[in-house]
């Protein structure tokens, strides 16, 4: 682990930033506490639909029963399971977001909760070590035996997450031990030791979990059945497909009868495939899983397998917000270039796992780029999953809206037009919870001699550098006026160095040492600032930061002759609220002037607002009012105002829209 690249201890570094210091300030405050009402069945269930097509039954009682499944488990409750086969991982992530309140120091009341919670969960465990509510309540004849559908990996890793997360904000093993007991019994029933299953999890994320637990335990077994997982995934006879055929009498998704290799990755093996393949989700966990593998590992295949496939997500399958996944059916990518605006799926949660790779790659390459990427789904899609309220939630971020056609008897129903209180698949609120609670993890990472700065939000970091106390305050005014000032303060003169990401929005950038102006050398990405005496010392960067039309690649259908509308890392967007009705009907030139108008009261963060000229196009035919006539139009001109994409839809709803007509 020598010099290995790390995250930086988020319990040492404080946010400040107006806008993710709300969002942080908040989960503690309101986002947890109202998810625990939601797990305890105090919160209505939105998209009933779904819930009754994920509980095989119609019933008045639309309401999470996550925490009382667990209460059923341990015996302190009689009753049936009830929701999802993968619910117990709402309330892993959601301690996992407590663990991290817990570690910065905003867990308040929090703390309470969560050891109930750790409680609850140990005491649900089987005395073998099993712990799955669904099938320990259930199906306990079905362990293990539909590994495609079931989740019971899935669910696991979530486990070990939560738990690890929880040893690192409280020293208290209780739930390490709980996580160590179930992998261990993983281990006896999964491995390439003759006797032993050779199956691998349906929905990956217990390989990325177990790199967690090894790196806390440093017991190779866990890195060693992270390893099988992934090793065994894509193999012939394809073991899922095979699970398919000769346990159809146990089917838990009828939509999965035709199962696609594909949809779960296992058309090949992780380090042959090159292209993004299937269920979004599940594709960035087991990439990200393959990221830090090939870290802890030094597998070069694996790290070149995990560059090619970053590559065509990025350059062929992301949208401009950093979402992913194009189709709602499965929730997955599609084919190159296909990015639809209106009925994809690009789910928050895939974002976080693309957020999770994104940094894995990162700390594996020391290469600022992904960051470009990271910065783009947080600041995007993974806000726009919230609401400012913290109450309310979407699970598919569309980039273009109009409510009236997104009802439940269309193919559009997946996509809603308002965030929802809760989801009967509601694994998204505690991912958005848990990413937001660990910010301070995406901004600062550092090694034995040096502190990379990843991204600029405002915060503070006490650290130390061979041996000396250090203290970094990150001053971000860039949206303001293109400044990011960072304060270096050691308490002895030993030289270290701090690595600035210079992002590819910042134009004309120039650094400056104390109000002197000095040209550090750039190395993959980042400016290099030398630190070498002791006390305080103010470095700024200063650059040119505008907003922009962006043009998609001609590829991309649905953009072809559109603009979309960035500032900085922030993609903007226009809504009804704003621009009035049939927003399809815009049209912009792409020279046109961008006003920067103030930030809108009701929204956080201090966020601009921006306006520009722009026109419709009316029919003017005699014909008026007839479905199809003889082309005749007017403009109508008319100035538009454009939001933030991520504070969308917290004003009254209405359409939305990110691409807009380019005048030509």
């Amino acid at each position: 682990m020598a010099n290995k690249l790390h995250p930086s201890n988020i319990q040492h570094i404080e946010i400040t930033d107006p806008l993710f210091g709300r969002y942080v300030s908040m989960i503690a405050e309101s986002i947890l506490p109202y998810q625990w009402g939601a797990l305890n069945g105090r919160v209505d269930i939105s998209d009933s639909d779904q819930w009754e097509a994920l509980n095989g039954r119609v019933t008045n009682e639309r309401v999470s029963s996550c925490i009382d499944n667990f209460r059923i488990a341990a015996g302190e409750k009689n009753g049936t399971h009830s929701g999802a086969v993968f619910q117990d991982t709402d309330a892993y992530k959601w301690l996992e977001a407590a663990a991290y309140c817990i570690q910065i120091g905003k867990a308040g009341a929090l703390k309470e909760q969560a050891d109930e919670l750790v409680d609850l969960i140990a005491s649900a465990q089987q005395p073998d070590g099993y712990l799955n509510t669904y099938f320990t309540i259930a199906n306990p004849e079905k362990r293990w035996k539909n590994l495609a559908e079931g989740h019971e990996l899935y669910c696991a890793g979530h486990l070990i997450e939560a738990a690890v997360a929880y040893y690192h904000a409280t020293g208290s093993e209780k739930l390490l031990t709980v996580a160590k007991r179930f992998a261990d019994l993983i281990g006896t029933v999964f491995g390439p030791e003759e006797g032993k299953c050779k199956g691998y999890p349906g929905h990956q994320e217990i390989e990325l979990a177990l790199v967690k637990l090894y790196r806390v335990t440093r017991e190779n077994r866990y890195l060693d059945l992270a390893r099988f997982f992934l090793s065994e995934r894509g193999k012939e006879p394809n073991y899922l497909i095979r699970e398919m055929e000769t346990t159809k009498d146990f089917r838990l998704f009828p939509e999965f009868s035709h199962y696609d290799a594909e949809y779960a990755q296992t058309h090949l093996p992780p380090i042959e495939q090159t292209s993004a393949e299937g269920h979004a989700v599940r594709a960035v966990y087991m990439f990200s899983a393959m990221a830090d593998l090939a870290k802890e590992c030094d597998d070069e295949q694996m790290k070149q397998a995990c560059k090619t496939l970053w590559e065509n997500i990025t350059t062929r399958r992301m949208y401009i917000t950093g979402g992913i996944g194009s189709s709602g059916l499965l929730e997955r990518f599609t084919v190159d270039y296909d990015l639809p605006n209106d009925r994809m799926y690009c789910e928050s949660c895939a974002s976080i796992g693309l957020m999770m790779f994104g940094q894995r790659m990162n700390l594996l390459t020391r290469d600022a780029s992904y960051y470009e990427v990271v910065e783009r789904a947080l600041c995007n899609t993974v806000l726009a999953g919230i609401s400012a309220k913290g109450d309310r939630y979407f699970y598919v971020n569309p980039l273009e809206v109009w409510p009236d056609n997104c009802k439940s008897s269309t193919s559009m129903s997946h996509v809603k037009p308002v965030r929802q209180e809760w989801f009967s698949c509601a694994c998204c609120p505690p991912n958005i919870a848990r990413t937001l609670a660990s910010v301070g993890q995406y901004i600062y990472s550092e090694d034995e001699k040096s502190i990379y700065i990843n991204q600029f939000i405002s915060s503070k970091l006490h650290t130390v550098m061979a041996g000396t106390d250090v203290t970094i305050c990150l001053n971000s005014s860039y949206m303001q006026d293109g400044c990011v000032r960072i304060t270096v303060e050691s308490a002895c003169a030993h030289p270290f160095t701090v690595r600035v990401r210079v992002p590819s929005f910042m134009k004309n950038p120039v650094f400056l040492l104390d109000d002197t102006e000095i040209s550090p050398v750039t190395e993959n990405g980042y400016a290099v600032l030398a630190v070498s005496r002791a006390g305080e010392q103010t470095f700024t960067l200063r650059a040119l930061v505008e907003p922009e039309f962006v043009a998609a690649n001609d590829q991309v259908r649905s953009d072809i002759g559109k603009l979309a509308l960035m500032f900085g890392p922030f993609v903007y967007c226009l809504e009804e609220a704003d621009n009035g009705k049939n927003l399809a009907n815009v049209f912009v030139d792409c020279n046109a002037t961008i006003q920067r108008g103030e930030s809108l009261a009701e929204l956080p963060g201090d966020l601009p607002t921006f306006s520009l000229d722009g026109e419709r196009l009316i029919r003017t035919t005699e014909q008026t009012g007839a479905l199809y006539a003889k082309p005749k139009f007017e403009k109508a001109k008319g100035s538009l105002e454009a939001v933030p994409y991520c504070l969308w839809c917290n004003r009254n709803p209405g359409e939305m829209l990110v691409w807009m007509k380019a005048q030509l």
